[in-house]
């Protein structure tokens, strides 16, 4: 059973899948809907993944399959034309196919690095720290910014996603105690959570702020948040 919300959502997506062959932006559905921010639209789309009605697409920003309709909506606009299972065509919402990164650049394999891969980072729902290494990554020399020692991440979940850090990711660390406003690093809140979130200082109090609208920023006190990090490259695989 449907909300009306998540049913007027799934209703918009589909028409304008028919329309334009692509799903609309959040942007877009926000409008459609009349709600005040993105985070709504976040919150429709997750409920719809859990009834199992659409999928997200993984290492991919924005992008949506529908899986299918409710019987209602079957009803109003009928099945795909060849499509004996009944589910979607995989559909990539208006903001998935962006630029690279600004200073994306291949990895050479001749001037590259080998860095210890400490296993996985939440960028989402803190995660336990992790201190391990799981396997190694080559990146270019050219990456590992300043001096100091550098590991990588893979990264879990998609609070960064419009940092343009996606699930999946592998980030590069520069290893580093302090960091400016506006950095984003690798903090370990309150000695066992770590979490990959851009770097605040405000009103004396440490703010840990997302890059999605999904999420809340968080607020800690200065001796609940040890930097263990910050940023300095970023490598995906597609």
């Amino acid at each position: 059973m449907l909300t009306r919300k998540q049913l007027e959502l799934l209703e918009f997506i589909q028409k304008r899948m028919m329309k334009d062959g692509v799903p609309p932006s959040f942007d877009e559905m926000k409008d459609a809907l009349d709600l005040r921010s993105k985070s709504g639209i976040h919150r429709l789309i997750t409920a719809l993944e859990e009834r199992g009605f659409i999928r997200r697409l993984a290492h991919r920003a924005r992008a949506i399959e529908i899986v299918k309709l409710p019987e209602a909506l079957e009803k109003k606009f009928g099945a795909p034309a060849g499509d004996s299972a009944g589910s979607f065509a995989p559909q990539v919402i208006e903001g998935d196919k962006t630029d690279p990164p600004r200073g994306a650049m291949p990895v050479d394999v001749i001037h590259a690095l080998e860095l210890p891969v400490m296993g996985r980072i939440a960028a989402g729902v803190p995660i336990e720290a992790i201190s391990e290494v799981s396997h190694h990554v080559a990146v270019p020399g050219s990456m590992l910014s300043g001096r100091g020692e550098h590991y990588a991440l893979e990264v879990k979940g998609d609070s960064m996603i419009e940092a343009g850090i996606n699930d999946g990711d592998v980030v590069v660390i520069r290893e580093q105690g302090t960091a400016d406003n506006g950095d984003i690093v690798v903090a370990l809140v309150e000695g066992h959570e770590a979490t990959l979130k851009r770097f605040y200082r405000r009103s004396g109090m440490i703010a840990l702020e997302a890059a999605n609208p999904a999420y809340e920023t968080r607020l800690l006190r200065d001796d609940q948040v040890k930097v263990q990090g910050r940023l300095v490259g970023l490598i995906r695989s597609y």
